[in-house]
């Protein structure tokens, strides 16, 4: 049976589904913790109600230390700044240097509040804070085998970012829809696991929108999560030549 741990930032409705079909023996995985980045998030709540494991870091106190005295801040020992500023390709036009070490810090709480609990799979339900290439390879340092799942409000590759629902609204088109990916260095463009769809009929306003996604998301989180705990999901890497230049890029193959 697999470990599974959830991090998330609000209700953690994606996090309630995909436990409740562990709970249910629907998914042979146990939940072994819930994490947030906001110690008030709701699904932090649920965590408790069901005598699941949870705790926060405070991103915002960390980057307040930071502010405060940048000169005696502390990082992680493992922290290198130019490696870590080398694999990244979102960081933010303002305060490069304290983003990446913050962030550092973050997930160097985060990753020690997790380790007691030996999780095989990190599921991300609505964590609003991207995870930085730090995070990433001490706990999912093999990218053939990775171990770190989001689900994105759109069907990637359009729309990446935080408003997948309301760009594909913006932009009148005819099919919506969710996709289950593992993540890598960018945004929302790591190895696709699972995609659903859904028509958008004449009249359909954003709300709508949402809500034909999330009943959608609450059936394609669990089905991959499902698919990682039997060991169906395989990712292997494919090449193709565009004006004489190589690119790669890895894909998953459900067995």
């Amino acid at each position: 049976m697999k470990k599974i741990a959830i991090l998330l930032s609000g209700r953690g409705s994606n996090a309630k589904s995909i436990a409740e079909e562990c709970f249910n023996g629907n998914i042979n995985g146990e939940i072994v913790c819930f994490g947030s980045d906001n110690s008030n998030a709701p699904g932090l709540e649920f965590a408790g109600k069901n005598k699941i494991p949870f705790f926060s870091v405070d991103y915002s106190k960390i980057i307040a230390s930071y502010k405060n005295d940048s000169t005696s801040f502390s990082i992680p020992d493992d922290f290198n700044y130019e490696e870590i500023k080398g694999k990244i390709t979102f960081i933010p036009a303002k305060d490069e240097e304290m983003f990446l070490k913050t962030r550092a810090k973050a997930e160097s709480e985060m990753l020690s509040k997790m380790a007691c609990f030996k999780p095989d799979l990190l599921v991300l339900a609505g964590f609003m804070k991207t995870l930085t290439p730090y995070f990433i390879d001490r706990f999912s340092p093999d990218s053939l085998n990775p171990k770190i799942m989001n689900i994105h409000p759109a069907i990637l590759p359009s729309f990446p970012g935080v408003a997948g629902y309301g760009d594909t609204f913006f932009y009148g088109c005819k099919v919506g829809g969710c996709t289950v990916h593992f993540i890598d260095y960018g945004t929302d463009s790591g190895p696709v696991i699972i995609q659903k769809s859904f028509d958008i009929l004449p009249g359909d306003g954003l709300d709508d929108i949402k809500k034909k996604g999330l009943d959608l998301e609450w059936k394609a989180y669990p089905e991959a999560v499902d698919f990682f705990t039997k060991d169906r999901l395989k990712v292997r890497e494919i090449s193709r030549t565009v004006s004489g230049r190589i690119e790669k890029r890895k894909i998953v193959e459900v067995l």
